[in-house]
């Protein structure tokens, strides 16, 4: 394949079966590659959960390539692509994925592989830059309002009065009683700049702490 071929291949998108040839193995799964570590890129720079996993972020990598590879072979074939759909269809992945965020960039990552799988690398090449400059603006833009935190308070019997009054508008989640005390988990909106408030609880006597926390894990105050 000269260089104006790989031109035409990249910027004139087919929707017929194409040959399967080494050049267009290579040319996949070298575009997949380059292409998916963009992505790599972006979940770093854009991640605002807990504990960063690299090894996530190493896996959307090996899945956009994974998936290319399959799609290649389905879009040369059209035998062969009615029998490895049928395969796949049985195929089950029970891994539990918490944030949305991850989900997005997995189908992202699945995406680009299938593009390049079936050579439409003119789609990946134009896409995924307009995607990931998209998504590092959401991500990092900070326009939020309230937000819904959840709120632990423990402390005496003789404080319940007190704490009651000085609690912002809530929703019970649960309330224990213990003989050393008593202890509360509240759903609270507020935003990220008024979590200050809560400092307020332990000038009650006999409020042992409290603690806010955000419904994704990240500890606020």
């Amino acid at each position: 394949m000269d260089l104006n071929e790989l031109m035409d291949s990249l910027l004139n998108p087919t929707t017929t079966y194409q040959e399967l040839t080494v050049e267009r193995v290579i040319l996949s799964l070298l575009l997949t590659f380059i292409i998916s570590l963009f992505i790599f890129y972006i979940y770093r720079k854009t991640f605002r959960g807990v504990l960063y996993t690299r090894n996530f972020n190493v896996g959307l990598v090996l899945t956009a390539l994974v998936t290319a590879m399959i799609i290649i072979p389905i879009s040369s074939n059209i035998a062969l692509s009615l029998g490895m759909i049928g395969a796949l269809s049985i195929v089950r992945f029970r891994a539990a994925i918490k944030d949305p965020t991850d989900v997005i960039f997995t189908f992202w990552a699945i995406a680009v592989g299938i593009t390049c799988g079936a050579a439409l690398y003119m789609v990946a090449i134009v896409a995924t830059p307009i995607i990931g400059a998209m998504v590092f603006v959401l991500c990092k833009a900070d326009i939020r309002g309230a937000e819904p935190y959840l709120l632990v308070v423990h402390y005496q019997n003789k404080s319940e009065a007190s704490v009651q009054k000085a609690l912002p508008k809530h929703k019970l989640r649960s309330r224990t009683i213990t003989a050393a005390g008593i202890e509360l988990m509240l759903e609270v909106r507020m935003k990220k700049e008024e979590s200050y408030q809560v400092d307020k609880l332990l000038d009650i006597d006999g409020v042992k702490d409290a603690a806010l926390v955000s419904y994704n894990g990240d500890y606020v105050s």
